[in-house]
């Protein structure tokens, strides 16, 4: 139960988070391209890539806050399913090459952020 707990204020973080991140970054360069799910998803890869290691081999953190980090607050701010919605209502608009370019930035570079993430990690540790 108090891991529940962990997770679930951990999660209303991370939607705040993800809400206020996005519309800052949409507000910046506009909607003509899912940048702000591209930008959370960067952010929170790189995020998860330095707490699975730091959160472990640094802190020694409980298994409640390490929940209430990696489920709730990355989990809730990295946004898989707006990702899905984004590259399908591009494909919808018949927007091919920007649905293609959503997918592969999104793959690529999050990927890349969870590598760097755990790299920049053990280096600290």
């Amino acid at each position: 139960m108090k891991a529940l707990l962990f997770v679930a204020m951990g999660g209303a973080l991370g939607a705040v988070l993800r809400y206020s991140i996005s519309s800052g970054i949409y507000n910046w360069f506009g909607r003509s391209f899912p940048y702000g799910t591209l930008v959370v998803n960067v952010i929170g890869s790189l995020a998860i890539g330095l707490l699975s290691v730091l959160l472990i081999e640094k802190f020694n953190v409980s298994q409640e806050v390490k929940l209430g980090l990696v489920v709730g607050v990355l989990g809730a701010l990295t946004t898989f399913s707006t990702f899905s919605w984004d590259t399908v209502d591009l494909l919808q608009q018949g927007l091919i090459q920007k649905a293609l370019l959503n997918v592969l930035l999104n793959v690529v570079v999050c990927i890349s952020a969870v590598w760097v993430g755990t790299v920049w990690a053990k280096s600290m540790v």
